[in-house]
């Protein structure tokens, strides 16, 4: 037990030192950010909006039609778009207020997403190469400096994948030498292709059809493994050679919508969907054999999130349950210690004590993280709307806000001005990060 606990003080200690890292860093290279769990690490950052918001810096009108946030890499943002009859990958640079450097095609659109047009997948940036999924099952990798395609595969026709009704939505993985996807199927539910040339490493024969969930590595019991919610529940597959660990399904609905990335903590597993279902913690325990037996520790209806994210923080869960209640609950419990219903149906970003709630009729608010009660600092509107819904989730990287509405990328100034004052030194503890 001693050298247990010491293996998680050591883990902890590790990634905080990374999250430090990150932060410094203020990139945003992927979905949900450098960790996959919707939270921004920077610091220094408005406690409260003005009555109109945050100043706007700039805005620019792009993008093309689709649902794609953005990944943002130094200066370099990175998106994807619909327009002139393709799908695009698309480069801003946001130091010439989003100023578009290049924009690289991939695949001719054949698919309308189910009445909700262009592709809703976040790239991924790794060492100077950019990962993108259309919503046809178009996979691609492109240089970031200049957009030039690398490499191309297509899921449903390679790998014999099929294309969801709202098409492919996952935004890929990228683990060390790996890029890691669901093209769903029999073939290979899930796949893990090399980084640098796109070659197959491995596919796992799992069964079940894609979902619109994206993938989370997570070590539980001493084993690095993918999460994935597919169309019929929550898998955990070994990293090396994607043999299916376990499965839990009970969150998923039985239209196998499942759009909410997994959440990690400890080790246990937290999944919710909408559609009459619910949310649940499972702790994959490992047998003295080897195995992994799924245990519930919890299931509530309390929690039906649809696809605006879950946060996890300092023992809470955060998330929007269907049709519009922004709750906090106790992860351990699954007690709801709080609920709203004035931030809409709502995607969530957490940064600096602060949920930022952005609700798809375009109103974003500013919520203190606390079990304590809901405490809004800060409310408005986003300007020019579009007729569609604001489903792209909030991005936060060197203190700008980053918004997208189809075309149109909205950039706000959300650091705190400088004073006078001396700075406090004090040490952060990271909660969301101490597994």
């Amino acid at each position: 037990m001693r050298k247990s606990k010491s293996l998680v003080v050591v883990l902890s200690l590790l990634l905080t030192a990374a999250a430090a890292s990150a932060a410094v860093a203020a990139d945003w290279p992927c979905w949900r950010g450098p960790y996959r769990d919707g939270i921004c690490r920077e610091t220094g950052l408005l406690e409260e909006w003005p009555a109109e918001g945050p100043t706007l810096l700039w805005k620019t009108k792009e993008l093309g039609e689709g649902y794609s946030g953005p990944a943002i890499v130094g200066s370099m943002l990175y998106t994807m778009g619909q327009r002139n009859g393709r799908e695009w990958v698309i480069a801003l640079d946001c130091a010439s207020e989003g100023r578009v450097v290049w924009a690289t095609p991939i695949s001719p659109i054949r698919h309308n997403g189910g009445g909700y047009p262009g592709p809703r997948s976040t790239p991924s940036v790794h060492r100077g190469k950019v990962y993108s999924l259309g919503i046809n099952g178009d996979l691609v990798c492109i240089d970031a400096t200049n957009g030039r395609g690398i490499w191309h595969h297509n899921l449903a026709v390679e790998f014999g994948g099929s294309i969801p009704q709202w098409g492919y939505s996952e935004s890929v993985l990228v683990d060390g030498r790996w890029v890691v996807c669901t093209p769903g199927g029999s073939q290979a539910t899930m796949l893990a292709l090399w980084r640098l040339n796109g070659e197959k490493v491995w596919g796992s024969p799992i069964g079940d059809a894609a979902a619109y969930s994206s993938i989370i590595k997570v070590s539980i019991g001493k084993t690095h493994q993918y999460v994935q919610f597919t169309a019929k529940g929550v898998v955990g597959v070994k990293v090396r050679g994607g043999k299916l660990l376990w499965r839990y399904d009970k969150p998923a609905n039985d239209k196998g919508i499942n759009v909410t990335t997994p959440v990690w903590f400890g080790q246990t597993i937290f999944a919710s969907s909408d559609y009459d279902a619910g949310g649940g913690v499972v702790w994959p325990k490992k047998t003295e054999l080897g195995e992994f037996t799924p245990e519930e520790i919890y299931f509530t209806d309390k929690m039906q999130n649809h696809h605006g994210g879950l946060i996890f923080w300092d023992g809470c869960l955060y998330g929007c349950s269907n049709p519009g209640e922004l709750k906090c609950m106790n992860y351990k419990t699954g007690e709801v210690l709080w609920t709203d219903d004035s931030c809409g149906k709502c995607s969530l970003l957490f940064a600096d004590g602060m949920l930022y709630a952005r609700s798809e009729k375009g109103q974003v608010s500013l919520v203190r993280a606390t079990p304590e009660g809901f405490h809004l600092k800060g409310r408005f509107n986003q300007p020019n709307r579009t007729r569609r819904p604001s489903w792209p989730h909030p991005v936060i990287s060197g203190g700008r806000l980053f918004l997208r509405d189809q075309n149109m990328l909205l950039c706000y100034d959300v650091k705190t001005p400088p004073t006078d004052q001396p700075k406090k030194t004090g040490k952060r503890r990271d909660k969301a990060r101490e597994h």
